[in-house]
């Protein structure tokens, strides 16, 4: 049996709720990938219209940053459910699996607790920024809110995600740090 097709009959078997914000995460992955490709291609753009039209660029720089702060932001989530970070595993795989669920819980609710924080910050300062119609000090004048969403909706999705990852492990639907309950050094 391939990996696709166990990752699909996996999936399958995760509750309604887990399956949504997995699928949830996975556009926002798509998105924050879109706006990487995108980037890229405006800089070409400000590449060509600078070195070759001798112009000044007027909107490029911010465009670029406001992208690449959102692709991180919303790029997060997918990155947790994938297990694309960096992680050292030399300890889950010195304990016991009941001692993995532990350690893994309370790594992924400190995790979440930091997130949450950092949401609870980022929703007010947002809002802020929506509610006085702030834009940029450049010519462009992009309005702030656009790029700013970007942050609290990240960071809720990527609370969403932790708390999933959590309930999922704990219910023993999930393995912790995706290793097999035998697994050892």
């Amino acid at each position: 049996m391939s990996s696709s097709v166990g990752n699909a009959a996996h999936e399958a078997a995760l509750p309604g709720w887990a399956r949504a914000v997995n699928a949830v995460s996975r556009l926002f992955g798509v998105a924050a990938a879109a706006l990487i490709v995108i980037s890229i291609v405006v800089v070409c753009h400000m590449v060509f219209i600078r070195a070759v039209l001798g112009q000044s660029s007027i909107w490029q720089t911010e465009f670029v940053t406001f992208s690449l702060v959102a692709a991180t932001f919303l790029g997060a989530p997918y990155i947790l459910l994938t297990r694309g970070h960096v992680a050292v595993d030399v300890v889950p795989l010195m304990v016991s699996h009941r001692a993995r669920c532990v350690l893994f819980a309370f790594g992924y609710l400190v995790s979440l607790a930091f997130c949450a924080a950092f949401l609870y910050g980022a929703i007010p300062w947002w809002w802020e920024v929506w509610e006085k119609g702030q834009t940029t000090s450049s010519m462009w004048r992009a309005r702030l809110w656009i790029p700013y969403l970007s942050v609290p909706v990240g960071l809720g999705l990527l609370c969403l995600q932790l708390l999933t990852q959590i309930v999922l492990v704990l219910r023993g639907l999930e393995l912790p740090f995706g290793l097999a309950r035998d697994a050892r050094l």
